[in-house]
């Protein structure tokens, strides 16, 4: 099984920084990408930055110069370093993995349990 563990998340004011982590661990043939989604209440899950095994970065346009991506690609860990935090960023964050636990199998997406972010004075 493949498990993924994120921590970091918590309550900041408006303007502050948190920094979440991630690491994915058990049977790991291949990581494709590593990356951070988040879901607002009554809204649904989106793309908050991606970062694929070749270096390429995907950014969401509401996060941009915000936020950073990082990873460790030998310890299969992925970071997010948030900075200028804003209300609108409060929401659970999730980290996700693209990855493949043999060579046999396709590539297939994990998740994990999720972190509380809230922004608020």
């Amino acid at each position: 099984q493949v498990q993924l563990v994120e921590s970091g998340g918590g309550l900041v004011q408006p303007g502050g920084s948190l920094r979440l982590s991630c690491e994915a661990s058990g049977h790991i043939f291949s990581m494709h990408a590593m990356g951070w989604y988040r879901q607002a209440p009554g809204k649904d899950r989106e793309l908050v930055a991606s970062i694929f095994s070749e270096g390429s970065i995907n950014y969401a346009d509401a996060v941009k110069d915000r936020f950073t991506i990082s990873r460790e690609h030998a310890k299969n860990k992925v970071y997010l370093q948030m900075n200028s935090l804003e209300s609108e960023d409060t929401a659970v964050y999730y980290c996700n993995a693209l990855l493949k636990r043999t060579s046999a199998e396709i590539w297939s997406n994990y998740w994990g349990q999720g972190t509380q972010v809230t922004v608020s004075s």
